[in-house]
């Protein structure tokens, strides 16, 4: 599988030879790492808009691995977590998994299986990513609109015509249709049913 250039697999574990190891199967497969000893030195360097995956052990020196999940959800950090651990446990797991971890996998694992765990992570990193693009994109293009063309737009998802709309704000019909054909210029919508579905999406933001 391809990744993108800026992907890169953060890697936490306080084994020296478990790092080196799996840096060395990583960097086989045409991917980027960073290794880290502890949670608290991924947090030091980690910025929200690096793209990749999380690999981590579960018991860490200092914050744990399930304590660094939790760190990264207060924060919105959106990044898929691959839970390695030599010490793992049913609940353990289930907790993990119940607050968003993709897989939670038991040392001495198969390296095939944690590559294929590892693309299918940067995958959905990669989608997570492109979809936070478009919604910040058309959030933007609401917010170009001028508090006019706010109320032409509430009133015409309410289904109000022209005149109506016209009657209501006091202002011509040619004034309305001016309004309206402002509101599509921005929101780059071609329709009526565009316009309706773009705002289903914004709700959902």
């Amino acid at each position: 599988m391809n990744v993108d250039a800026t992907q890169e697999v953060f890697l936490v574990d306080d084994d020296e030879a478990v790092r080196d190891g799996l840096q060395l199967l990583l960097n086989a497969s045409g991917l980027q790492v960073q290794a880290f000893s502890s949670a608290e030195r991924f947090l030091d360097y980690y910025q929200p808009d690096y793209a990749g995956c999380l690999l981590l052990d579960v018991r860490l020196p200092g914050m744990s691995g399930l304590q660094l999940q939790d760190v990264l959800l207060a924060r919105r950090i959106d990044l898929p977590i691959i839970f390695i651990t030599a010490h793992g446990d049913i609940q353990t797991a289930v907790d993990a998994v119940k607050k968003g971890a993709l897989q939670f996998i038991e040392k001495p694992f198969d390296d095939h299986r944690l590559l294929c765990c590892v693309f299918n992570a940067l995958k959905l990193d990669d989608k997570i990513r492109r979809k936070a693009a478009a919604d910040a994109l058309i959030e933007a293009r609401f917010l170009a609109l001028t508090r006019r063309e706010h109320q032409v737009l509430d009133m015409v998802l309410a289904g109000k015509t022209s005149r109506i709309i016209a009657e209501e704000l006091f202002i011509s019909v040619k004034t309305v249709e001016f309004h309206r054909g402002g509101i599509m210029q921005k929101l780059q919508v071609g329709s009526l049913r565009e316009l309706f579905q773009m705002y289903l999406d914004s709700r959902a933001l």
